[in-house]
């Protein structure tokens, strides 16, 4: 299947973001708008679609139902109940959300069989695990934003302590989106030099934690950056190009975890997730890792 054909379910502040990096990247072809308000989302796609003079190569964008999600080569779903002014914790999204999956994803599931899947919604690696239950789809071709995003912060701000540029850094951040996840220091490196591991630098990582709260509590949401972040693994996907970046994808057997959806480095690309890497971690590593997945797995058994 390659229709370079994009649904976006949840057109909202994230969903448009998207939408609008999707458009001016050129490698959709044609983008779908799946929202509970269907004249808004005819609005966000007119909106867009006015903008098609400025592009080299034109993009069609429309507002839609599920059922237009047909014949997509990537669904993202960014759709999710209002998030509390006061949330604490992403998981306190869990219950709403779930219900919400499981009213959009068994019917995806029949329109668009052959889709890659991208979660983006929160809490995102409980609600991965919940798409490949509701769709029963190949955990190749479901997968969730995870830590990528965290991972980027964390490479920004260890960038500017090592004076080396972020892009050139090769430091991921995995386990969990949340609470629980951690810095994967003893495999960091730069240039094929070791990233030395010293308190400083998991202070970054503690910093990197706190930075999508800081922004939601100063704007009212995050999007920009999830929204690039969507964006980038979708690229990566309609090109095959093969990029490696840290997603939340279902856990086989790696230390010897199961049952739950974590982040780990995987190569994506036009057939979803094309490989799961399994970084050799150490002791302090390997027990955040355990300590990340009987967490996710808590929200999971209690969806």
């Amino acid at each position: 299947m390659n229709s370079n054909k994009v649904t976006i379910l949840g057109p909202g502040a994230v969903g448009m973001v998207l939408a609008y990096t999707l458009m001016l990247r050129r490698v959709a072809r044609e983008i779908v708008l799946v929202g509970r308000d269907r004249v808004k989302a005819e609005g966000e796609a007119l909106d867009l679609m006015h903008g098609q003079a400025f592009l080299q190569v034109p993009v069609k964008v429309r507002a839609g139902d599920l059922a237009d999600a047909a014949g997509s080569e990537v669904v993202v779903v960014c759709a999710s109940v209002r998030t509390p002014a006061d949330m604490k914790s992403r998981n306190e999204l869990a219950t709403g959300n779930a219900n919400l999956m499981r009213e959009l994803l068994p019917p995806l599931a029949s329109i668009a069989p052959d889709a890659k899947v991208v979660m983006v919604s929160n809490p995102v690696d409980a609600l991965t695990w919940l798409a490949l239950e509701l769709t029963g789809f190949p955990p190749t071709r479901v997968m969730g934003t995870g830590t990528l995003v965290d991972s980027i912060r964390f490479r920004e701000l260890l960038s500017q302590e090592t004076a080396v540029h972020p892009d050139d850094l090769r430091a991921y951040i995995l386990g969990e989106h949340g609470e629980h996840q951690f810095p994967a220091m003893s495999v960091a490196q730069a240039g094929g030099e070791r990233i030395e591991d010293n308190p400083e630098r998991r202070a970054l990582c503690e910093r990197a934690k706190g930075l999508g709260v800081e922004v939601f509590r100063k704007k009212g949401n995050t999007c920009y950056a999830i929204g690039l972040a969507a964006a980038y693994v979708v690229e990566s996907i309609l090109m095959d190009e093969r990029r490696t970046m840290p997603l939340s994808v279902r856990i086989d057997g790696y230390l010897d975890e199961n049952e739950v959806c974590l982040s780990l480095p995987v190569v994506v690309g036009k057939n979803g997730i094309e490989r799961v890497l399994q970084p050799a971690l150490n002791e302090v590593e390997m027990a955040a890792f355990h300590r990340a997945a009987q967490a996710v797995r808590m929200v999971i058994r209690g969806l």
